[in-house]
């Protein structure tokens, strides 16, 4: 009898830890396109109060507002057996949006706030660092009084210390420490803090859309992160800038293939605002370059419009020539809003195939136009199956740019 009471008691807490995990696991805040209806993963017992999904299927944005980024808000309540108040989830109605597919390869250079701890390692056998609590991912903002902004700032306050105590400020997952390090003399008679750190990122992607009515862009799909911490980097600001590619690395099963280019000497083309795990978001201010034309301006279509089967990619290569490529839409996770993996899909144009391989490094942020309308990006390639790979939604590119604003 006691066994039999134990095991209903580990049942019951069982459930109620999947019931608890997937309320909490339930946005705070989610953004929509007029009209959208709300999708939430939801189990048995756990409802979004009727009354409030009526209003959503049928909310607009005020026919005063003119500027497509202003957000309409409501609410909406999350209930128990449809009983019970749990939660409540902000939603912001935005209204259909119109963008302009690119496809273009571009150089992208992020510079950090701060400078980011990415290794430590030991000085003349000794751990200056190793009371502190900094960890790798860690982002140094103040040494003292002094502000660092780059590895030089740091490089510079370090050199001059004399070895005396330093009053170090960091920043970790938004949260802001100090602590404090005692400089190391090394044999080169400089004064180190044994860790190494690094103040920006540089690298080649796809640039996926331009919105003409705000002049802002989404790229990549996904965020960039440090090749060492493997984290989202936390930038203060960034470049896009005109890259050369100058040859073409073909993916192959286990070995990804990959764009390789140089944004040396490349013409300025904006600027990056924020980087996200939803692709990275700025202004471009000479569109020229990019060969941008209002005529291809495109509605963002929402994930229920989305099908299984034949698509198109926009993609330029080495020769710099925009083209569209044929894929396939092999599986739709409409009900996913926490990655960037949204739908898998397959490269079927045998020019591209023979050209890449498939999906490629570099490719990330291609869009991909369905029935005429801009359904996402390019994200990620199987390694297992260059042919195949992840993207990520439209209607998400876009939201996060409006949400970031």
């Amino acid at each position: 009898m006691k066994k039999f009471k134990s095991t209903i008691l580990l049942i019951v807490l069982i459930i109620l830890l999947i019931y608890i995990t997937n309320i909490t696991q339930m946005p705070q805040n989610v953004i929509l396109f007029e009209g959208e209806n709300l999708n939430l993963q939801t189990i048995f017992g756990v409802y979004v109060n009727k009354e409030d999904t009526e209003n959503l299927k049928t909310i607009q944005a005020s026919s005063s507002v003119s500027d497509s980024t202003k957000l309409q808000k409501t609410t909406a309540t999350i209930k128990l057996f449809n009983i019970f108040p749990i939660k409540e989830i902000d939603i912001s109605t935005i209204p259909r949006t119109k963008v302009i597919p690119l496809g273009n390869t571009i150089g992208l250079k992020l510079y950090t706030s701060g400078v980011l701890v990415v290794g430590k390692s030991q000085i003349n056998g000794k751990e200056p660092y190793k009371e502190s609590g900094i960890e790798e991912g860690d982002l140094i903002i103040k040494i003292g009084k002094n502000e660092i902004t780059c590895t030089s700032d740091l490089i510079k306050v370090v050199s001059n210390s004399k070895g005396n105590n330093l009053e170090i400020e960091y920043v970790r997952d938004g949260i802001e420490y100090s602590t404090n390090i005692e400089p190391v003399k090394t044999s080169e008679n400089e004064y180190k803090l044994g860790l190494w750190v690094r103040d920006g990122a540089a690298g080649i992607g796809t640039i996926t859309y331009y919105e003409p009515s705000t002049k802002k862009f989404g790229a990549l799909g996904h965020g960039i992160l440090d090749i060492d911490t493997e984290e989202l980097i936390t930038i203060s600001s960034g470049e896009v800038v005109t890259s050369n590619i100058f040859s073409i690395i073909k993916g192959e099963e286990g070995v990804p293939g990959e764009l390789r280019g140089s944004i040396i000497n490349g013409k300025e083309i904006g600027t990056v605002g924020t980087n996200t795990n939803f692709g990275i978001y700025g202004i471009l201010n000479n569109t020229n370059v990019l060969n941008i034309s209002n005529l291809n301006e495109i509605e963002v279509a929402s994930r229920d419009e989305i099908k299984k089967g034949e698509a198109k990619i926009l993609l330029t290569l080495d020769d710099g020539i925009r083209r569209e490529y044929n894929i396939e839409i092999k599986k739709i996770y409409i009900n996913n809003n926490e990655d960037n993996k949204s739908m898998i899909i397959k490269v079927t144009d045998e020019e591209l195939l023979e050209k890449t391989g498939g999906i490629i490094q570099g490719m990330s942020g291609a869009p991909i136009i369905q029935n005429g309308k801009f359904i996402g990006a390019i994200t990620h390639v199987f390694v297992s199956d260059p042919t195949q790979g992840y993207a990520v939604f439209g209607d998400i590119m876009v939201k996060e740019m409006k949400s970031v604003e």
